[in-house]
């Protein structure tokens, strides 16, 4: 039974990242050569700063019994602290201060690394069977955020004026 829920996880997670880059390919990516870059990366900070509903991960009803403890807390955690660089970024953004680069690339890196590390700690402790209400989390919040990071790599990348 429990395979069936990773293969479901799994089509989840790999169509809506699919959508999600459609969907930035078309209205995002052709932006970043013609706004300012913070333009493109407050609306990515602020939607990366509500991250802290990761700790749905930790709550009794949104999850059901049996989650391993191995994804949850790291997934919770690693998601709050992300949530937390991102929303400490935003002014130093708006600012356009010398800081603003070096912080964005630690939001990118950290954010990314946690959402890679929630994926395999995901398959690994075989989670998706316990995530109860918050499997909406990794099948649809999770591609948005992987295509923002994405997004914000190529900004990075491609933009040396911030």
């Amino acid at each position: 039974m429990s395979a069936i829920f990773d293969r479901v996880l799994t089509l989840n997670l790999a169509a809506n990242t699919a959508i999600f880059y459609v969907a930035a390919r078309l209205y995002l990516l052709p932006l970043i050569p013609r706004v300012r870059p913070q333009q493109i990366l407050v609306p990515i900070l602020l939607l990366h700063s509500t991250r802290h509903l990761g700790m749905m991960f930790l709550t009794r009803g949104a999850t059901y019994p049996g989650l391993a403890a191995e994804f949850a807390y790291p997934a919770a955690f690693g998601d709050l602290f992300t949530a937390t660089i991102a929303l400490v970024t935003i002014p130093i953004v708006l600012r356009g201060s010398t800081l603003a680069k070096p912080a964005v690339w630690l939001f990118n890196i950290v954010g990314t690394i946690d959402l890679l590390l929630a994926i395999v700690l995901a398959t690994i402790y075989n989670a998706p069977f316990a995530m109860g209400p918050a499997y909406w989390i990794p099948a649809f919040w999770v591609p948005l955020l992987l295509v923002t990071h994405y997004v914000t790599f190529l900004l990075l990348a491609r933009r040396r004026d911030f």
